[in-house]
């Protein structure tokens, strides 16, 4: 693919069904979540230098720490080239991983690049909802000319 503009309409086709898949994939894993009674995970994420992880996944039923439930859910996976959603079957613990590298690249593309960026997604399981932290790192250059 040497035409940049079809690379870029490549690449948005991409962010399309991942943006799809993730929607859907959000009211599986909340499923789940639910029929396990736990109330909210934390998941954290940290990356620099062209490489990033998620680096702790942590389920709680109130504030007790629970594990997580080791049934496989099936969740929609997006591919790049592919205008349409896959299937994939994964353990809870690997779809919420899944998920959150989904949410950091459709908005924060390049998180784990250069300085990178770390912080954490916050599930409330009853609200349905995911909040995430983001904390960008960025370099400082000061530069001063003097002639005397």
């Amino acid at each position: 693919m040497n035409n940049p503009d079809e690379a870029f309409a490549s690449y948005d086709r991409y962010r399309e069904a991942v943006t799809r898949a993730s929607q859907s994939n959000k009211i599986v894993i909340f499923d789940a979540l639910a029929a396990a009674n736990i109330t909210h995970v934390h998941i954290e994420f940290d990356g620099c230098g062209d490489s990033g992880q998620i680096d702790c996944v942590t389920a709680y039923r109130g504030e007790e720490k629970i594990e997580l439930p080791t049934g496989f859910i099936t969740l929609q996976q997006a591919s790049w080239n592919h205008s349409e959603v896959g299937i994939a079957e994964e353990p809870l613990s690997q779809a919420l991983e899944t998920l959150c590298y989904d949410f950091l690249e459709a908005k924060h593309g390049g998180w784990e690049i250069d300085d990178g960026a770390y912080g954490q997604f916050r599930f409330d399981v009853a609200a349905r909802t995911i909040e995430l932290e983001f904390n960008g790192r960025c370099s400082d250059t000061y530069t001063e000319n003097r002639t005397f």
